[in-house]
Order: structure tokens, then C-alpha cells, then sequence
């Protein structure tokens, strides 16, 4: 039967009642899931009024298959359809077979507008679909229930697996720094753990230095946050400036082994710079360190601003602003730190690094487990929207009566 045979998209006006608010940002991807809250909330724009008979489909990029059956009365974003199935269809079965990738990638292919792809909603209620008896339907929803839920509980576990890797591995370098604290170290700064030089320590280009409109599609890079947000170097949005303006700014050159850290915004995350780093400056949003590595490994002070409680308590009482959090070179340069000596550094770097490689590993086989369950699920999608759970009924009542 064709979808709009068996359903259809209701827009009704909101009235301005207190009721929960649902926005796209509101519904997971590809799981059902709601992230909002259920507190009464206006907005300024239009929206729609929808009921616990209604579907929400959100129509904005619709291969991020956001896609919810609440369970509340409420309103939402007009980008969100609320579709209510008539007696003939069970709402989660409807769920399950919007859920299903084929069915995603066939309203995928109804967009239009390439910078803000909208599913064409009129061309989705032509869709054609199997629909068995309303019991045959809450049998079919009642198998996929039973087999989501175990691998919802499957993914569940994996992920709760690999967050308790990520917190042990963090429980264990901040032991190994607060033993710091307990045996013999230097109390020093970092601006004394800086090499001996001007600039050592240093912020990016302020103000009229360096302005957006500078920026080119290639040349010299330009460090940021994206840079470090991970607490690794990771290349992200590109930056360049012309080697003609590289001259205005060597002073804020990075080098490799800089140790980086950010200052505005998403503050104190933190990385060393590679050593294949090609001929790059950092932002305002970083301040850069070039470290006495005779004394202080860049690696280590990586480490000690994430991970040792005097670093951490610091930066976090220090960073503090009107809008949005941020330090500066000078608080940077106060930071206490206490240093052991080189070889203990090198000690905890390499056991840092070394279960950094076992967590790595784990990522990948949880990574590939994740992978697996969520072909498993659109595998039994298809199955059961290709006819074959109902088919698999029929041969079992064949066998018992025979």
C-alpha cells in the first residue's frame, strides 16, 4: 500500500500551551532515542503540536534518520512532520520500517537543496510498503523488540567496557603523577621550564595583527583549537596565511615538541606538536610553549596539564570570563609544576604510551562490534519488511499441524 494509504503528515499550529519542546538537536541519530527534556518551553517560530499517536520525523538531512515515537504530548521544530498512522498501521511498526536503511536512503534520494537537504514529504507518502494484519504487525514489532533490545543492551556493554579502558588508563597516569607530589621533585613554573629565550612562551597574533579575511586556501598553516581539542594533534579545518604575511608573524612560529594548550573557549586541552609539523603559527586561541627539554619532555607537561590535580585545580579556577571561559599567557606562565627528574618523566611517558597502544586496541575491536550490531539490526530490518519473519510463521504452523 502506498504510505499516505495508511497514514499521514499532520501540521497542526501550536497554541501557545505549556508543553515539552522537541528540535532536531532533541533526537538521536539512528536510534529513536529522545535527548530533550519534558519542562513546558515556548519558542518565537511556528511549530507543530503532536500527541503519543504521532511519529516525529525530522525531514532536515534525512540520511541522519532522526526519527522518534514520543511517548507526551508536545510540540516541535517544523522541521520535524509529525506523522500519525491510521487504524490500519501500528505506529512502531511504521517506526521500525522508517528506521530501516533502505527505506532512509530511498527518502535520501527525495531531497532537494544541497546546503540544507529536506526529505520532498509529498514524494515519501508515495512510497509503497507491506502491510500484513495489525496482529501480524504487532508480532513482527514484538520479535524486533526483543532482538533490538538485546542489541541495544550489546552495544550498551561495549561502550560501557571501553569507557571504564578510558578511565583506567586516566586513574592510572594520575597516580603515577601524584607520587609526584610524595617523592623528590622541583617546584618550578612553567615559564621556568620554557627555554631560555624570548618568545618561548607565547599567544598568536591579536586583534589587526592577523584578520579573518587573511586567511588563504594555501601557504602557511595556522594553528587552533581543532588542533589540540582532542588533547592530540590532529589536523582539522586548514588555515593558511601567504609566506608574505609569515614574515609579520614569525614570532609565532611553532616548532615540533611545542607543547600547545587552549586558552579560549574549550580551555586547558592540550597537545605536542609532531615532529613532520610543516611551517605553521598558532592562533590566539592556543598559547604555545617551547619547552627546555634538557629539563621538562613535552610529553610530560602534556600529561601534567591534564592530569595532575595542582595543573587542573589551577586552570579551572583561573579560567573564567564573561561569555565563555579563557586564560591567558600569563596564567600559563605562573602554572606551578612539580617536576621530577628527566628519567622519571620518560618513566611515566612510556607507560602512558603503552596503554595508550593496549586502549587503541580496544577502540578497534569495540569499533568493529559497534559496527557489527548495527548491521545486524538493519539486517533483521530487512527481513522483516522483505516478508520473511511472516514467511518463517507460515512453515512453523505448517509443521505443527502436520
Amino acid at each position: 500500500m502506498k504510505l499516505a494509504d495508511v497514514c499521514a503528515v499532520e501540521k497542526q499550529a501550536y497554541d501557545g500551551s505549556p508543553l515539552p519542546y522537541v528540535g532536531l538537536e532533541d533526537i538521536e541519530s539512528s536510534t529513536g532515542r529522545y535527548l530533550g527534556n519534558f519542562e513546558p518551553k515556548t519558542v518565537q517560530s511556528t511549530s507543530f503540536r503532536f500527541t503519543p499517536e504521532h511519529l516525529l520525523y525530522g525531514r532536515l538531512r534525512p540520511y541522519l534518520n532522526k526519527l522518534i515515537a514520543p511517548e507526551f504530548t508536545g510540540h516541535c521544530s517544523t522541521e520535524i512532520f509529525p506523522i500519525r498512522p491510521s487504524k490500519q498501521l501500528d505506529r512502531q511498526f511504521l517506526f521500525y520500517w522508517l528506521s530501516m536503511q533502505q527505506t532512509v536512503d530511498l527518502i535520501d534520494g527525495t531531497c532537494t537543496g544541497a546546503r540544507m537537504p529536506r526529505a520532498n514529504m509529498n514524494e515519501v507518502m508515495n512510497f509503497e510498503l507491506l502491510v500484513p494484519s495489525i496482529a501480524e504487525q504487532k508480532r513482527i514489532v514484538a520479535i524486533l523488540d526483543e532482538a533490538f533490545a538485546g542489541i541495544a543492551a550489546a552495544t550498551a556493554n561495549a561502550e560501557k567496557n571501553l569507557a571504564n579502558a578510558r578511565s583506567l588508563v586516566d586513574v592510572a597516569i594520575e597516580e603515577q603523577l601524584g607520587r609526584i607530589s610524595q617523592g623528590q621533585h622541583q617546584e618550578t613554573t612553567v615559564a621556568q621550564v620554557a627555554e631560555n629565550r624570548k618568545n618561548s612562551v607565547r599567544t598568536g597574533p591579536f586583534g589587526s595583527q592577523l584578520l579573518h579575511g587573511e586567511f588563504v586556501d594555501e601557504g602557511i598553516a595556522v594553528l587552533g583549537i581543532d588542533n589540540v581539542v582532542q588533547n592530540k594533534f590532529r589536523w582539522d579545518k586548514r588555515r593558511y596565511i601567504t609566506p608574505d604575511k609569515f614574515k609579520e608573524l614569525t614570532r609565532y612560529r611553532v616548532f615540533p615538541g611545542d607543547v600547545l594548550i587552549s586558552i579560549m573557549g574549550t580551555c586547558g586541552r592540550c597537545a605536542v606538536v609532531p615532529d613532520d609539523i610543516p611551517l605553521a603559527i598558532n592562533s590566539k586561541h592556543l598559547c604555545c610553549i617551547s619547552v627546555d627539554q634538557s629539563r621538562c619532555l613535552p610529553e610530560f607537561l602534556k600529561l601534567y596539564f591534564l592530569h595532575h590535580p595542582v595543573a587542573k585545580n589551577y586552570l579551572e579556577e583561573r579560567a573564567s570570563g564573561a561569555i565563555m571561559a579563557g586564560l591567558n599567557m600569563g596564567i600559563i606562565k605562573d602554572l606551578p609544576v612539580l617536576l621530577p627528574c628527566v628519567k622519571e618523566q620518560a618513566a611515566i611517558v612510556a607507560t602512558y604510551e603503552r596503554l595508550s597502544r593496549g586502549l587503541s586496541d580496544l577502540m578497534e575491536v569495540y569499533s568493529r562490534k559497534r559496527a557489527y550490531l548495527a548491521e545486524l539490526k538493519q539486517a533483521i530490518l530487512q527481513k522483516a519488511f522483505s516478508g520473511e519473519l511472516t514467511a518463517l510463521r507460515e512453515e512453523a504452523l505448517q509443521e505443527e499441524a502436520a
